[in-house]
């Protein structure tokens, strides 16, 4: 059996370019000898997760109710990014995409930082989990990786003063920042609190010019965190198995009270695009890039997923390809320009506003959403041109929830599926595998894994689809 780091370099084919714009201040505190950090992505069902009590699931009993699972908070957290984005295009908040992305060259340095990401999280929140080390010393914690938001934050206790408000009950597994040598909170009267962290819901309130500067932020399903913004040292791993890295001086929230999705999180790693997440401020160290590569969710447990800042390998990748972000339009998601859609080597019929992010469309990545959600006129035409060849298999008889689509036949053959690719402005193609996009939902069962995200509405890339590729982005 290949390796986990063979297999996915195998499987890379798509190259995405953007421009990041980060004015806040983080340093590394190893030396230049030293290799970049990498951190783990770790999938919702890996066993991995057992490790962790106060973030373990119920395992699944089974293939159906594994896909149960995995897709139960598709359809809210559609609705919730709907609300978001036409709330934002509703307070004329869009910037021209010209002013904060262009094209930069991939250069070929070595510096790498990895983070293990493995695919988990809750009702409308994401999939895919992080293991977090902060604090002097470290501290360990499993944080939702959330490519839907910006800010990074641990349950925490500071001076004693966690304690159950409004009737909640603290998490098991909380920061204790006063056993930190490194932390130290970020003052209201500070420009950073009263500027820079505006964008991650800062408040105005400031008592005394020494009050730490406090949040409340809230999340697409009605979630909610508060706290207060410190500055800590991260350590996470990196590609030599040997070494730490340190980062100092990153931004997280210290969160003292929390409400919703939250009872098997010990926090969220921001990865959405915004000055203050955490991936604009590890890629700004690391030759402005990461990059992140999932693994098939049905693959055996020791494949692990990693989040990378640094470029990926000395050698030359194959097949890349190069496309471009537009960031700032709708953030803190990542959109792609995308002019169409082609099965089985023919362009589809679907009207160009489909894809302008300026209108009522356009195109997100978001790991948080497992499906691939289309714009009904999207969907149509797609569902119609993968169903022609798949008539003459036995169907279901009934769907399964958003997956209106499938065959229950012993002879279905994935042969008979025609090939879909996802097609960009500028010339790049995407080409998934097809059971990125027929997938398993139970012993015997295949769907078409696409869902109607009604009209209007944005196109969401769901994680079963970003699946076998590395996604790199270079600032």
């Amino acid at each position: 059996m290949q390796s986990p780091s063979t297999v996915q370099m195998t499987i890379i084919s798509l190259f995405l370019i953007f421009t990041l714009s980060l004015t806040r201040k983080a340093f590394l505190a190893s030396t230049g000898k030293d290799p970049p950090p990498r951190f783990e992505l770790i999938h919702r069902h890996s066993p991995q997760l057992s490790e962790h009590e106060a973030t373990a699931y119920s395992p699944p009993k089974n293939l159906s109710e594994r896909i149960r699972q995995l897709i139960d908070g598709d359809i809210a957290r559609q609705e919730m990014i709907s609300r978001r984005l036409e709330d934002r295009r509703r307070r004329g908040r869009i910037r021209k995409a010209s002013e904060i992305s262009h094209h930069r060259t991939f250069n070929g340095t070595s510096n790498i930082v990895k983070i293990p990401l493995r695919s988990g999280a809750d009702r409308g929140l994401g999939q895919y989990f992080v293991s977090f080390r902060v604090g002097s010393p470290p501290q360990k914690f499993v944080l939702i990786a959330d490519t839907g938001s910006d800010l990074t934050w641990m349950h925490c206790n500071h001076k004693g003063e966690n304690c159950p408000k409004d009737g909640l009950t603290p998490p098991n597994r909380m920061f204790q920042a006063d056993a930190s040598s490194t932390f130290k909170t970020i003052p209201c009267s500070s420009r950073t609190c009263k500027v820079d962290l505006q964008d991650t819901f800062s408040l105005s309130m400031c008592p005394t010019p020494v009050t730490p500067c406090a949040y409340d932020y809230s999340y697409f399903d009605g979630s909610k965190v508060r706290g207060f913004f410190a500055n800590e040292t991260v350590t996470a791993g990196s590609i030599d198995r040997r070494k730490k890295v340190r980062l100092k001086e990153v931004t997280v929230g210290c969160t003292d009270w929390a409400n919703g999705n939250f009872h098997n999180a010990d926090g969220v790693l921001g990865l959405g695009f915004g000055k203050n997440s955490f991936a604009a401020t590890a890629a700004k160290l690391f030759d402005n890039k990461f990059s992140y590569c999932l693994v098939d969710h049905l693959s055996p447990s020791n494949f692990a997923n990693f989040l990378n800042f640094g470029n990926t390998s000395k050698q030359h990748i194959q097949n890349m390809q190069h496309t471009q972000l537009i960031l700032g339009e709708l953030n803190p998601f990542y959109a792609v320009n995308v002019s169409g859609i082609s099965i089985a080597g023919k362009m589809l019929n679907v009207p160009p506003e489909m894809w302008h992010i300026h209108g009522a469309g356009g195109v997100i990545l978001d790991s948080g959403t497992t499906l691939t959600f289309l714009g009904e006129p999207a969907y149509a035409a797609a569902v119609a041109a993968l169903r022609a060849p798949l008539e003459k298999y036995k169907k279901l008889g009934h769907v399964l929830g958003p997956l209106r689509f499938c065959y229950n036949d012993p002879r279905f053959d994935m042969a008979d599926v025609p090939q879909f690719v996802l097609h960009f402005a500028d010339g790049a193609k995407f080409v998934p595998p097809k059971k990125s996009y027929v997938i398993d939902a139970d012993v015997g069962v295949k769907c078409i894994g696409f869902a109607s995200a009604g009209w209007p509405a944005n196109t969401v890339i769901g994680n079963i689809m970003q699946q076998n590729h590395l996604w790199s982005l270079i600032c």
